[in-house]
């Protein structure tokens, strides 16, 4: 099963990181930080580049916002050492949820368990 599982991960890149960005990682990556989900950032040692090595599915949503503006140079220090300053009404972070059973389903949607009960709607049957 070993073998299976790196053959995997040097062909396919929706299973992980591939074999060839640990390696790349491993020898000339920097790890910064970690964020609340497991995921794991870097940089090079020249500070130019900056990646993210997720932990589980590969989802670009994934990263929060404060990591997001680290990994995009918005900001020159990682949340780890200066964290931002969030208002009170701001919510937690949250990954798409777009195609999973837990996306949003309006009022009426086919997707909802259980259909919302109308009162300003009568059914017509006929007599």
């Amino acid at each position: 099963m070993g073998v299976l599982n790196t053959l995997l991960r040097a062909a396919t890149w929706w299973n992980g990181s591939t074999l060839n960005t640990a390696l790349y990682t491993r020898r000339k990556g920097t790890k910064v930080g970690e964020d609340d989900q497991g995921n794991v950032y870097y940089q090079s040692a020249d500070g130019k580049r900056r990646w993210v090595m997720f932990n589980g599915e590969i989802e670009a949503s994934r990263v929060n916002p404060d990591w997001h503006g680290w990994l995009h140079h918005t900001f020159d220090t990682t949340p780890a050492d200066r964290p931002l300053v969030h208002k009170t009404w701001e919510k937690p972070h949250q990954e798409n949820l777009t195609g999973s059973p837990l996306a949003y389903a309006p009022a009426g949607s086919l997707r909802r368990p259980v259909p919302v009960a109308r009162e300003d709607y009568q059914a017509w049957s006929p007599e």
